[in-house]
């Protein structure tokens, strides 16, 4: 299956899925942490965004990002500085900064799999890993040269540039 028949099937059905090469992935249920962890990070990601004053959107998970022709994910969140997408928009083009937030059965893909895939996109400059049990947490950060610098972080102030942002880690874990 592509992305497209993907997209098009996909909104028609109940629950959460992701497509990877070519094969449909149903989302597993979250735990009570797992939401709250998004929620936190989306809030974050926000009131960073806020303050800096930046014409940038947090879209939370629901938004699909397309890694190739036959793999898309939905992370649960993202950052988009772009124009403004349409009301109907399943997709997020160029995101600058992908989230997931680790669960028991995802834990090996997000670390992972999904690593090389995002930053195949050249938009994307930082993928964040959130532990919703405890930090620390890992980001991922696209160098100038192409390099990746990973980071570990368990609190203070997060900045993310591009876009150009401080993000507060207090608070992440629900």
């Amino acid at each position: 299956m592509t992305v497209d028949q993907f997209l098009i099937w996909a909104e028609s059905q109940e629950g959460r899925y992701e497509l990877i090469n070519g094969e449909v992935f149903s989302m597993a249920a979250e735990r009570s942490a797992h939401a709250l962890t998004k929620f936190a990070v989306q809030t974050a990601l926000a009131e960073g965004i806020r303050k800096a004053g930046l014409p940038c959107i947090v879209y939370p998970d629901g938004m699909t990002v397309r890694i190739s022709k036959h793999t898309a994910h939905e992370p649960d969140a993202l950052v988009y500085c772009g124009p403004k997408l349409p009301r109907g928009a399943l997709e997020v083009p160029d995101p600058v900064i992908v989230v997931e937030v680790l669960s028991p059965s995802t834990r090996r893909i997000d670390a992972a799999k999904k690593l090389p895939g995002y930053f195949s996109l050249p938009s994307v400059h930082h993928y964040l890993i959130v532990d919703p049990d405890e930090p620390p947490h890992i980001h991922h950060q696209r160098q100038a040269d192409g390099t990746i610098l990973t980071r570990i972080f368990s609190d203070g102030l997060l900045r993310l540039d591009p876009p150009g942002f401080e993000m507060a880690v207090s608070g992440l874990i629900a």
